[in-house]
């Protein structure tokens, strides 16, 4: 929550411990399907706090001056606000946001409250809100960030939140593991839909996350990440002998030079559909997180080519930045085209990652020891062949957090 200058200005009192659990109490009263997430938090007093935040095991840290200045109405509103950080695992979903944007734990900060309190009716009047920003309701934080601006003063909800440790937080003390966390989550979901089929009235965004907590959906990222992983793995098991690097067993027959084995890193070439279908801004979020997959894999820049193509390959480069890849084109689309350009580079790709809505005409056949593997941007993209890893990538997320 963003502090409040008026009622954090004393820093020297006690914890009104009474005033707080009677918060949290009120809180579990008035959404009971939260109460078994609202009673896992450990409370922690400190004064460093500007107000109440939490760390990813579940220490929830108080500052005693802001308990005495706040209503207990508005306190019990800060608890569910608090334990949403948790519950909806913002803290891991920080993580997998475009490392451009991932630094800035403050403007992270505010795309989660703004997911969080368009959910919450009894918040303190300054707490924030999509609308401040010009945004709707009802998004996720992934989908907020393009709009909030960057910002050196937000509310600081901790670690729970952000991801990054807080100069407040400890080490020391009762605290949730991940596989405690997970079952409190799966718990907490349970309860709400069950309080929806007794009660039928629920918010929309505690709705939305019992949902995918029950009926999860599949990462992209995690998908995409382990695809490449295991091509990668597969390409750099292709061995050669080379005389580049003799082998140190020539030592022992002087004047005979043995070859050592030669274990290669595999070459990328990303062929990226510009037709006129595929939108520039989602194009660039999925290149975003193309690129920080391949660095997560371990294949550096000077191996990756991106090719831009529709029905024409219209830009073949290797680049060091998402920023200096042109998008060029805008016609029909025939990923073939740029497969093939790949694949008669001077240095052919062990692995061709095609960024397409799907439809496009496909190669009739895997070509030779080259791995291929489309990542399908948006809801209806059609299944390519099998011989093709595909990995289905919705626009709704992406074109948050890529940019």
């Amino acid at each position: 929550m963003a502090p409040d200058p008026d009622r954090v200005a004393d820093a020297g009192r006690a914890l009104d411990r009474t005033k707080l659990l009677a918060a949290r109490l009120r809180a579990a009263g008035a959404q009971p399907y939260l109460a078994s997430a609202l009673y896992s938090l450990t409370v922690v007093p400190s004064h460093g706090v500007p107000t109440m935040g939490v760390d990813k095991h579940w220490r929830c840290y108080v500052n005693p001056a802001f308990v005495d200045a706040t209503p207990v109405h508005e306190l019990a509103a800060v608890w569910v606000h608090e334990v949403a950080h948790l519950l909806r695992d913002h803290h891991r979903r920080a993580t997998l946001v475009a490392p451009e944007i991932r630094h800035d734990h403050h403007r992270l900060n505010v795309a989660q409250d703004c997911e969080i309190n368009d959910d919450i009716s009894s918040l303190p009047s300054n707490a924030l809100r999509p609308a401040m920003f010009g945004l709707p309701d009802g998004q996720m934080f992934e989908q907020y960030l393009p709009g909030i601006p960057a910002t050196p003063e937000a509310p600081e909800c901790g670690s729970g939140a952000h991801g990054r440790p807080m100069p407040w937080e400890s080490s020391d003390g009762a605290k949730v593991s991940p596989v405690e966390a997970d079952a409190i989550r799966r718990q907490t979901a349970q309860e709400l839909r069950a309080h929806v089929k007794s009660r039928g009235r629920l918010p929309a965004g505690w709705k939305r996350w019992a949902d995918e907590i029950l009926e999860p959906t599949v990462d992209w990222r995690r998908a995409l990440t382990g695809a490449v992983r295991e091509a990668a793995s597969w390409a750099s098991g292709a061995v050669d002998y080379t005389y580049q690097r003799p082998s140190r067993r020539g030592a022992a027959v002087p004047r005979v030079v043995f070859p050592s084995l030669r274990r290669p890193m595999p070459r990328v070439a990303v062929v990226v559909d510009t037709s006129g279908s595929m939108g520039t801004d989602e194009l660039r979020a999925v290149l975003g997180e193309v690129s920080g997959v391949l660095r997560a894999v371990g294949i550096g820049r000077n191996r990756v080519t991106v090719l831009s193509c529709d029905a024409d390959v219209h830009a073949v480069r290797r680049v060091n930045t998402v920023g200096d890849v042109v998008l060029a084109g805008g016609g029909g689309t025939d990923m073939r085209v740029g497969i093939d350009q790949a694949l008669r580079a001077a240095e052919r790709p062990n692995i061709i990652i095609v960024l397409t809505d799907g439809y496009t005409p496909w190669p009739d056949a895997r070509p030779g020891n080259v791995r291929v593997i489309a990542g399908l941007v948006g809801e209806t993209a059609p299944e390519p062949p099998p011989w093709i890893e595909s990995v289905h990538i919705p626009l709704g997320e992406v074109t948050a957090t890529g940019q």
